[in-house]
């Protein structure tokens, strides 16, 4: 089997929308001015855009969820990590172009494992905000 790196991604209620729709399997293409799919190496800096960034856009319901999944290592490896704040704020930067191929490297399925409102973090909605593949999800709550 080959060898995964663990990437987070904050995302609002229209995203997760799509993701769900995928059965947990891809993410969803890129919108027009969105020329960067940005998956994060570390949970603390999804949670900081989940709650401060997603759960203030009324259009994706005020609510921010991070995600987690696994992608092939060796394909990651051309994507070189990109810090854009402090040394905890480090992504990977593909191409929205990109993107269907970066999907056809996931191992596994995407996993919601927290949700943050306006009034802070809150617990997930069992099982509607949840990956069904067996794999125990780590829920803060």
């Amino acid at each position: 089997m080959a060898e995964t790196t663990k990437l987070y991604r904050p995302v609002g209620q229209r995203e997760l929308d799509l993701i769900r729709d995928s059965d947990y399997r891809e993410w969803p293409p890129r919108l027009p001015d969105q020329p960067i799919f940005y998956p994060v190496t570390n949970e603390e800096y999804a949670a900081q855009i989940a709650r401060d960034w997603n759960t203030k856009d009324s259009m994706n319901g005020n609510v921010g969820y991070v995600t987690y999944f696994e992608v092939d290592s060796e394909f990651l490896s051309q994507f070189p990590v990109e810090v854009v704040g402090g040394s905890e704020h480090s992504e990977h930067w593909i191409p929205a172009e990109r993107l269907s191929e970066f999907n056809e490297h996931i191992v596994g399925k995407i996993h919601v494992i927290r949700k943050f409102t306006p009034n802070g973090e809150a617990p997930l909605d069992r099982p509607a905000e949840q990956a069904s593949d067996g794999k125990p999800d780590n829920v803060v709550s």
